[in-house]
């Protein structure tokens, strides 16, 4: 009789595990089976066309054409009045005293439907001119003067193998700073995001949410062509791609302020972006996308 307990106990850690291993099949198979395919590239006719200074349509260049400028600036904004003037007033300051731009140097593309974060900004990349590629908020939240670290990141990582690379800018080095601002319950959720990034997506990276990416054109155009995630967690499977691809990363710390007005809602938001996480590694685990070496940009 003495045994009895021990034997429940054996019993119910076994029932334990054959239940988590039948939620983790489930899950697995619901991630197969809801997986799409690459979000179509389709331009509706108003998105193909940009107005130029003079008020005309002129037709959007493509980031398979030859480039023609040393960087392209791809700002995704939505419902972003308020903030981007800001974030506006600073880029465009800097950049022209680092060297003039002639009257095209803002492009605005409107999309016709909400295509999410990932999804604006794939849009932007593609239409992009630049020899390097440059991400940035709406909000300003990183210093524009900055990208001089992403683009010194950027060389020190030559020779790039098939000229791609990739520098992010990293908040990592805030993170004590940020800790003794956030709630406890803030933390808790940060802490659970970054373990689930590093346990299933990406490691070597501590800050992959970072807006501010500087990318060679090539890089750009190989992990943007596979990107199948168009929320908030889309940063995430594009490093997933490039470190599948070998693309060199460099982590760079950035000057980082919070600034008020983020579209972001704490709990449901990272609940989204783990729910993303997870799936993400299922679909390309269980085959459901795919990443072939030889892929070419649709």
């Amino acid at each position: 009789m003495a045994s009895l307990p021990l034997q429940l106990v054996v019993l119910g850690a076994v029932l334990g595990v054959a239940l988590a291993a039948a939620a983790l099949i489930l899950i697995s198979f619901v991630a197969f089976i809801t997986a799409t395919e690459m979000p179509p590239l389709h331009q509706h006719e108003e998105e193909r066309f940009f107005l130029n200074a003079k008020g005309q349509k002129e037709t959007l260049p493509s980031i398979r054409d030859s480039p023609t400028k040393q960087l392209s600036v791809v700002v995704p904004s939505y419902n972003e009045e308020k903030r981007l003037p800001v974030m506006m007033d600073e880029a465009l300051g800097y950049l022209e005293e680092r060297q003039k731009y002639g009257s095209d140097k803002v492009r605005v593309i409107t999309l016709v439907k909400n295509r999410g974060k990932g999804g604006a900004v794939r849009m932007g990349i593609f239409s992009s001119r630049g020899e390097k590629i440059l991400m940035a908020d709406a909000d300003g939240a990183t210093k524009f003067p900055d990208v001089e670290k992403l683009e010194k990141g950027l060389n020190d990582l030559q020779p790039w193998p098939d000229q791609m690379a990739i520098a992010c800018g990293s908040r990592a080095h805030l993170k004590e700073k940020s800790i003794a601002q956030r709630s406890y319950f803030r933390t808790l959720l940060m802490y659970g995001f970054h373990f689930l990034v590093w346990f299933l997506c990406v490691q070597g990276i501590r800050d992959t949410q970072c807006g501010f990416k500087l990318l060679t054109r090539e890089a750009a155009s190989r992990t943007f062509s596979s990107l199948h995630i168009e929320r908030w967690a889309f940063d995430v499977e594009l490093l997933y791609i490039a470190q599948f691809f070998k693309i060199p990363i460099a982590e760079i710390a950035v000057n980082w302020t919070e600034i008020e007005g983020s579209k972001l809602v704490p709990f449901w938001s990272w609940l989204q972006m783990g729910k993303d996480l997870l799936f993400i590694r299922l679909r390309y685990l269980t085959g459901a996308w795919k990443l072939e070496q030889t892929r070419k940009m649709n």
